[in-house]
This record gives C-alpha cells, sequence and structure tokens, in this order.
C-alpha cells in the first residue's frame, strides 16, 4: 500500500473516533422530551413544574453542548431557557437563548480577563435560581482555564503566573488542577455550592486520564477531595524558584491549617457522557471495516510524549518486520496524555505534544524506514499546544521529505521545535476546533507487504 492510500486511511479512522464524542451527538443522547417530561440522563422532570431551566458550562465543546441542549428541550421550554456558556474564542456561535462567551483567544489555554467576566457571571447567573429552578452545567476539556473565579486577594495575573509556572515545569493535571481549584471560587464544587437550583445536573465530557470527575475541568461540580496544604505541597515542589506571587503563597499557607467544606449539595449529580474510550472504540471499528486488524493500547497512556513517539514507533517495527504481537496489515491505537519536559532555551520554538511524539516516533524510525508504515497523534479538540495543528502526521514521504531538505529530528527535539519540522515536510495534521475533547487520540499503521 502506498504511502498517500495509508496516511488516508490513517486520517479516516482518527476522525471516525472524533465523530464518535462529537458534543451535539453526545448531550442528544442524553438529553430529550418525552410529552410533559423533560428526560436528562434517565431522570425525568415534570415541565410544568420547572421555574427556569438554566445552562452554563466551560469548556472546549460547550458550544456544541449548549446548541443541542436548546435542540433537545423543544420549543415549549425555550421561554424558561436562559444560561451562559465559556468558550475558545474560535468556538463561540450564536444560539437562541444559551449566550456562548469567549473567554480566551484560540490556542491559549490561559485564563484571561474575559474568563472572569464569563465566571462572574455564571456564579451570578446561578445564585438567582430557586427551589423549582433546574441548572444543567455543561464541562469539557478546557474548562479549568476557561472558568477563573480567583479567590479574594489572589489576582489574575498571580493566577496566571502560577498556571504557566506548573504548565512549564511538567506538572501534571492532577497537580495543576489542584492548585486551580484552592485558588478559585468556582473549581472544587465551589460552582455547586454557589448554585441555588432545586436539581443541578452536570453533564461532563472527560478529557482526563480515568475520567476522574473532580479533576475535569477541575471539578466545579464535584466534591474536592484536595486540601490547601496539597496544592502547598504542589508549588513547594515546583516552584521554588521565585516565580510564585507572594500572594499565593500566603492564602495557602493561610488555609493550610484549617478545616474547609469541600463537599457539594444533595441535589447536584454529575454524568460522564463522552470519553476517550469511547472514541477508541470508533476508530476501531473503522479500521476494521477497512481491513486492518486492531490492536488497542488503551486509553490511559501518560508519560512523557517523547519516549512515548518512539515506544509507538518502535512497536510499528515490530508488526512490519517481525510480525510480533500481530501480523500486518495492523492498526495501532492509544489514546492518553502525554506531558512534554520544555528544554531551556533562547531560541524560538512552537509545537506541541502530540506534534512531539510524532516527532520522536521519526527520530526512531529515521534509519530504518518509514516504508508500509504511518503514525498519526492528534488532539481529539483540533488543538495541539498553541498551535494552528491537532498534531502531526509521520510516513514515507515526510521521512523523505525531511531527509531531501537536510532536517534533523535531533535539532528540532531538543528545544521542543516540533512544529517548524512538520510545516516544512507536509506533516502537521490541521482540523480546526472539533468542538469536543477527550484528550489525545493516536493512530498507527502498517501495511502488508
Amino acid at each position: 500500500m502506498n504511502a498517500p492510500r495509508l496516511r488516508a486511511d490513517a486520517e479516516a479512522i482518527w476522525t471516525a473516533g472524533v465523530r464518535a464524542v462529537d458534543s451535539e451527538r453526545l448531550v442528544e443522547a442524553a438529553v430529550g422530551r418525552a410529552g410533559e417530561w423533560l428526560t436528562i440522563c434517565g431522570m425525568s422532570l415534570p415541565v410544568a413544574d420547572i421555574g427556569r431551566l438554566a445552562v452554563v458550562g466551560a469548556g472546549k465543546a460547550g458550544a456544541g453542548m449548549a446548541a443541542a441542549i436548546e435542540r433537545a428541550v423543544g420549543p415549549e421550554l425555550h421561554a424558561k431557557l436562559c444560561g451562559w456558556v465559556n468558550v475558545p474564542a474560535d468556538c463561540v456561535r450564536e444560539l437562541e437563548r444559551i449566550h456562548v462567551h469567549a473567554a480566551r483567544p484560540a490556542g491559549v489555554n490561559e485564563p484571561t480577563r474575559e474568563g472572569v467576566e464569563g465566571a462572574e457571571r455564571i456564579l451570578e447567573l446561578v445564585g438567582e435560581l430557586g427551589p423549582r429552578d433546574v441548572c444543567v452545567v455543561l464541562l469539557s476539556g478546557g474548562g479549568s482555564a476557561l472558568l477563573p473565579a480567583p479567590v479574594e486577594g489572589v489576582s489574575l495575573e498571580d493566577k496566571q503566573a502560577v498556571t504557566r509556572l506548573l504548565m512549564h515545569s511538567g506538572a501534571t493535571i492532577d497537580e495543576l488542577n489542584c492548585v486551580r481549584k484552592h485558588l478559585s471560587r468556582v473549581k472544587g464544587g465551589g460552582l455547586a455550592r454557589a448554585c441555588r437550583a432545586g436539581r443541578t445536573i452536570a453533564l461532563i465530557i472527560s478529557d482526563v486520564i480515568g475520567d476522574p470527575l473532580e479533576t475535569i475541568a477541575s471539578g466545579p461540580t464535584t466534591a474536592d477531595s484536595t486540601t490547601a496544604l496539597d496544592a502547598l505541597r504542589v508549588l513547594q515542589k515546583y516552584g521554588q524558584g521565585g516565580e510564585v506571587p507572594a500572594s499565593v503563597w500566603a492564602y495557602l499557607r493561610a488555609h493550610a491549617g484549617q478545616a474547609e467544606d469541600r463537599g457539594v449539595p444533595a441535589t447536584v449529580s454529575n454524568h460522564l457522557t463522552g470519553t476517550n474510550r469511547v472514541a477508541l472504540e470508533a476508530a476501531a471499528a473503522e479500521a476494521h471495516r477497512r481491513g486492518y486488524t486492531v490492536r488497542s493500547l488503551g486509553s490511559d497512556n501518560a508519560g512523557e510524549a517523547q519516549a512515548c513517539g518512539r515506544e509507538l514507533a518502535e512497536l510499528c517495527l515490530r508488526v512490519r518486520d517481525e510480525h510480533r504481537p500481530l501480523a500486518p496489515p495492523a492498526c495501532l491505537l492509544s489514546g492518553g496524555e502525554p506531558v512534554v519536559q520544555l528544554a531551556q532555551t533562547d531560541q524560538p520554538r512552537k509545537g506541541g505534544r502530540n506534534q512531539e511524539l510524532a516527532l520522536a516516533a521519526l527520530q526512531r524510525l529515521w534509519h530504518d524506514g518509514a516504508e508500509g508504515l504511518v503514525v498519526l497523534s492528534g488532539g481529539t479538540d483540533g488543538e495541539d499546544g498553541p498551535t494552528d495543528a491537532a498534531g502531526a502526521v509521520v510516513d514515507a514521504e515526510v521521512l523523505r521529505a525531511a531527509q531531501t531538505a537536510g532536517l534533523s529530528p535531533d535539532e528540532f527535539l531538543a528545544i521542543n521545535n516540533s512544529y517548524p519540522f512538520f510545516d516544512q515536510t507536509g506533516g502537521l495534521l490541521k482540523t480546526g476546533p472539533t468542538h469536543t475533547n477527550v484528550m489525545d487520540l493516536r493512530v498507527a499503521l502498517v501495511a502488508s507487504k
């Protein structure tokens, strides 16, 4: 099979996985009208008893989820419907009853003034609700940065500094969210505690390994098991160089010894509606349909991006050259979210974890060749770091283009500069916003000889 056909298959399999977790499709499966009843995740609510139906939330999938809610509840409930959802600027769309707010620029995964404005409006809205009202909370990947509401005494700039420090230091998503939660009035169950509705129902699309509800979007509607002391220890691990603002140290130290109520009201329920596993299963079905034998490596792949890329390339070589652990034509699938260890450099650089993983795979294939192989790694949200690409693809043509141009993957990997490499070799995967987010999806194909 030639390289263009193999790459087309890989992209089609990846796309099938992403479509399976389309935010509108997921919400339409969870919300509907049945006569005089509104059903949400199996719960039936009499329409006549609903005062207001408020929809709030944040995440890269927020606009699609909100649009599906408007369609699903039917025109009879539109007069009772209101809402506000924070999304990235490139995900904004006009809806009839729910305001979709640009809470940060595209490709900039940091809290902003616009995000604070939106979070304040959400807190105002849920605080005005009453016992007859229903609040639906829409949460998806990216929600943490899109829903900033700093605690008293800590400025947005202070939170931005801490977020950058942890992201650039290789902190895990759990560590990052632990600190975020204790510097926020929304996260760690804060939104649920602020809501005065008679019933609060959260629909959640997971972008975290293992799908822990308290970690997704930093858990605005779930009880928080962490403490201020836990957050303090994370900063002590990564922030001893003087980068942490004094206000953050002061706030966490003041609360580290105090008893905290981090629970949520019994009127709150949380429902997982989309996961990476769903995307993997759909990708596997498409691969089978195209004639490939499939081996799934699961959805819980973490680790360091360069190491993951080399390991995936090594596995592809074993399948191609030794027919182990399965024979071609074969499809290897994996999901999860590795991290990038940023090198110290003064040189300009650009990239993301999926591009870094793919470039490390190409580095491993440099001398053995990529004939009959393709490795694709992409973020299911269509974003990969601060770039306009979802990820990257490696095949024989990309490898050949790099060697012809005299581009060394070693030099680009040394400073985490994968985007320019793939931009020059035709390996970038560009999809635009997908309006969902269930971490990353990798597709590796090995053709039969």
